[in-house]
């Protein structure tokens, strides 16, 4: 296998190679522009979630029958959710220079949503899809090329972490009806 890419099966990704010190800096530069706005910006990244992999809402019974892109943005549930989704991002981009402290956050969630919410694990992938997206479509000034490689190496290393604790909790990988 080479180049890293995991051929047919949907098993846990490779591990990405660690942050270096100027992209822990640059995704926190550019972290603090975006998390001035956390709320609005979780909420746009939930709602493109929802609009463009409608099977996601199957785990929300709050706003699972919301079609409507206007009456999620009012919905209180789906704001709550939005700031839980950036505040996580937010512990991780603080503790960037901690480790121990990002693998037991991404692990609490990983754990938290294998065993508490049932939630494949495909959808954080697709989820940190979304966010790019939405980070690279609001901040344009700020998300370059360069800065959006160093981003997707980070949602690469929050998706290995997370589908970390899934495997820790015995979950068994589904051929995904995600996409």
């Amino acid at each position: 296998m080479l180049g890293g890419q995991g051929g047919d099966c949907e098993d846990r990704p490779e591990r990405t190679e660690p942050l270096s010190d100027s992209e822990r800096e640059i995704i926190q530069d550019t972290w603090g522009h975006v998390y001035k706005n956390c709320e609005d910006v979780g909420v746009s990244v939930l709602i493109r979630f929802f609009v463009n992999f409608p099977s996601a809402k199957q785990y929300f019974s709050q706003f699972q029958d919301m079609e409507d892109p206007e009456e999620m943005e009012q919905s209180s549930q789906l704001r709550q959710h939005a700031c839980r989704v950036m505040n996580a991002l937010n512990t991780v981009v603080e503790n960037l220079n901690d480790p121990e402290k990002v693998s037991s956050v991404l692990a609490l969630v990983g754990k938290a949503h294998a065993i508490k919410h049932k939630v494949e694990p495909i959808y954080f992938k697709i989820l940190s899809g979304v966010i790019l997206e939405v980070l690279s479509e609001d901040f344009p000034d700020f998300f370059t090329a360069e800065v959006q490689l160093v981003w997707t190496k980070l949602m690469g290393a929050l998706y290995w972490h997370v589908t970390g604790a899934y495997t820790d909790v015995g979950w068994l990988q589904v051929s995904s009806s995600a996409v």
